[in-house]
């Protein structure tokens, strides 16, 4: 729970990024929203199409096991492993690492193509957050343009539920930078470009999150 090594981890990024100093407050009012989700035992639902979807499933990644710590289990919990199983409770103790909670709304192909072929394809993220979402949890659009419908539809339906939304994109925000709660428009017009820097800011926040709630 270093706030200093958070702060660092932010200033690091505008020393190897500093396309991104008129970024950096929103960035930090992102890490705070995240935090804060995390923090009450929320959920990071997040979703993108085509480079962005591949950006959401990166993102789980880091925050659902060790990205730069190895976050072991609590003694705690490596006791009631163990006693569980005797013969893989201390193998589990020993593998198993710390996760924020996050699931990419991308990766559900049965749900996503029976309600593509039943309903309506572009409803696909909000039926997921609808059926997945609770207040308290957070929404992260990713959209290089700001515009993706589908992603659109899903900021919707987690305004409607108490959900608070952040976005990723570029150009000039698009319709979910006026939409979300908090959004970080990067100052590029080219998609490839846009793409480019998300990673390093979700990355960041990856980092700057760990920071927060894991020692090691």
């Amino acid at each position: 729970m270093n706030g200093s090594k958070v702060d660092l981890i932010l200033k690091e990024l505008m020393e190897r990024y500093p396309v991104l100093m008129p970024v950096k407050e929103d960035i930090f009012k992102t890490y705070e929203i995240l935090r804060d989700a995390f923090l009450q035992d929320g959920t990071l639902l997040i979703a993108g199409n085509g480079g962005s979807c591949a950006d959401s499933e990166h993102i789980v990644g880091e925050l659902m096991k060790g990205f730069a710590k190895r976050r072991p289990v609590s003694g705690e919990f490596a006791a009631a492993l163990k006693k569980a199983d005797e013969k893989r409770g201390e193998e589990l103790a020993s593998c198993l690492q710390g996760g924020l909670p996050a699931i990419a709304l991308t990766g559900h192909a049965g749900l996503s193509t029976a309600f593509l072929n039943d309903v309506n394809g572009e409803m696909i993220y909000a039926q997921q957050l609808y059926g997945y979402g609770k207040k308290g949890d957070v929404f992260m659009g990713i959209s290089t343009s700001g515009n993706a419908e589908n992603v659109m539809y899903a900021v919707a339906v987690a305004k409607a539920s108490g959900i608070k939304t952040v976005g990723l994109t570029g150009k000039n925000g698009g319709k979910m930078a006026g939409a979300c709660d908090c959004s970080i428009v990067v100052p590029s017009d080219e998609t490839f470009k846009i793409q480019e820097l998300h990673l390093p800011i979700y990355h960041a926040l990856c980092l700057m999150l760990e920071e927060h709630f894991y020692e090691v």
